[in-house]
């Protein structure tokens, strides 16, 4: 099976016409057995070839440590489903569908990802643009089941998503997630790219996540380039990695303490969660990282004053947290509350191919610092941390677990940065090549995967954002659970809305 894929690293680049382009059937068949032993789809994705859709899709290995690719050309516009038989390719398949057309044969849920408008849709003569939100909804029939629909405007200052829960009483049969409200068309913005404004679109796929996509994209350019990066570089890349995480993981455990009415940690967690984002500040002066990172390196230096100080800030960070985290942990009233809510068992979330935090807190050994290791993370690897109940105590666990080991990471390489250049100029995009590079966000694996023309511009740009991957992980959580967890079970997964809808 390995033997017809095209294996890479992560952070690499290949000729397009290296990769195998099967039979459609050989395709398929290929992808469910990489599945059946424990392969799981990164990227899923088609972009336009002839009069036909080519259709690529990139595998992790079980054990990490290499991607693989395979492709198939499509020309009489249908394409089997295999989402029945394995659960975490549908949503793939869904976009597919929606983006170009492709007639998806027996898929359990054909519905719309994004709600595209026609001109959004990379010229292909699929269905044409609907409007966020109009669509059928599954529902639940029965003597006093009844439905409740929240959203897309809520009562706070967030973003937009609609919810249609299936209730028997305050038991909830069933979820469903709609999204697509803040749908910007930003892959195809890309296309013929990069652009003078590219890199400021991929800091801002996912507001919260700016180094994590934006170190994916510098990594496809540098991989299409061949353009090499200092330890250095490497090393402060880590760092404003490491320190948005915390942020992050910080407001995550102030919020999930809010929503139990726990006001101390949620207050202290708030005012924690500025901090780090002042630390990221103190590197660039942007609080989210933004012109930190370009291609072959970074904007901004680290002087041996601001690691200093950095370290400073980061022990009082350290102490303050921890103080506000134990709160929370030694107060039984507010920790049962956690326990037992939104129960998501491991074998579910294989299935349904979930990552990052939420996939480690049901036991699943995913972080692709470790599996696929990518800058600093290749020389200096960082522990992982897991779970097994899969409830919010698991997914709460998981982030206070990471917060510890991201400051001792922090710590030990403020400490030790190597020498070496900023940043190098990179030459021109290979043409007719395709570059994967995959990082660990706070939520979970980002994958950007760039396919260039013959004339080394952008042809397509794959973007798949952690949410995208666990939305339908949510969805499931709820279900047997009582219609007033959700705020808990959805704070606990924290997935992005803009950064699903692109």
């Amino acid at each position: 099976m390995r033997s017809s894929f095209y294996t890479l690293n992560n952070g690499s680049a290949v000729p397009r016409r290296d990769i195998p382009d099967l039979d459609r059937n050989d395709f398929l068949q290929l992808i469910l057995d990489a599945l059946d032993h424990g392969w799981r789809a990164s990227s899923y994705f088609s972009l336009h070839h002839g009069d036909g859709c080519q259709l690529y899709c990139v595998l992790t290995a079980p054990a990490g440590l290499e991607l693989g690719i395979i492709s198939t050309t499509v020309t009489d516009g249908t394409l089997p489903s295999l989402s029945t038989l394995c659960p975490q390719l549908h949503m793939f398949e869904r976009e597919i569908a929606e983006q170009f057309g492709l007639a998806i044969e027996d898929h359990p849920w054909m519905k719309p990802v994004r709600f595209q408008r026609p001109m959004e849709r990379q010229g292909c003569s699929g269905p044409t643009g609907m409007t966020p939100g109009v669509t059928d909804f599954y529902q639940v029939q029965g003597a006093q089941v009844h439905e409740v629909a929240v959203g897309p405007v809520h009562a706070g200052i967030i973003e937009p998503g609609h919810f249609r829960f299936q209730c028997h009483g305050e038991e909830v049969f069933h979820l469903e997630i709609c999204l697509g409200y803040q749908h910007r068309g930003l892959e195809q913005m890309l296309l013929n790219g990069p652009h003078p404004l590219t890199m400021r679109q991929m800091e801002a796929i996912a507001g919260d996540t700016t180094i994590g996509h934006g170190l994916a994209h510098v990594m496809t350019l540098e991989a299409l380039s061949g353009c090499a990066v200092s330890d250095r570089a490497h090393a402060l890349r880590g760092i404003a990695l490491e320190l948005e995480r915390l942020a992050n993981h910080t407001g995550d455990m102030g919020a999930i303490a809010g929503d139990v009415a726990f006001l101390p940690t949620s207050s202290f967690c708030g005012r924690i969660r500025g901090d780090f984002l002042n630390m990221t500040a103190e590197l660039c002066g942007s609080r989210f990282g933004r012109g930190f990172l370009v291609p072959g390196g970074i904007g901004f230096d680290c002087s041996a004053g601001q690691a200093e100080s950095l370290l400073s800030r980061l022990a009082t960070a350290r102490k303050d947290l921890g103080n506000a985290i134990e709160l929370l942990w030694n107060t039984p009233s507010a920790t049962g509350r956690l326990e037992n809510t939104g129960t998501l068992s491991k074998e579910t979330a294989r299935e349904l191919g979930l990552v990052g935090p939420a996939a480690r807190a049901c036991g699943l050994e995913r972080d692709v610092r470790r599996d696929l290791p990518f800058g600093i993370y290749a020389t200096q690897p960082i522990p992982m941390v897991c779970a097994s109940t899969g409830d919010v105590h698991a997914r709460t666990l998981v982030r206070r677990l990471e917060i510890e080991a991201s400051l001792d990471y922090l710590e030990k390489c403020l400490a030790d940065l190597p020498d070496g250049n900023l940043h190098l100029q990179p030459a021109g995009l290979a043409p007719d090549h395709l570059a994967v590079a995959l990082t660990e966000g706070w939520r979970g694996e980002i994958c950007h995967v760039a396919v260039t023309d013959s004339r080394g511009k952008f042809g397509r740009y794959k973007i798949t954002d952690p949410s995208f991957h666990n939305w339908t992980g949510l969805a499931m959580a709820l279900r047997g659970q009582q219609i007033s967890d959700f705020p808990l079970c959805n704070k606990s997964f924290n997935l992005s809305y803009c950064g699903f809808d692109l």
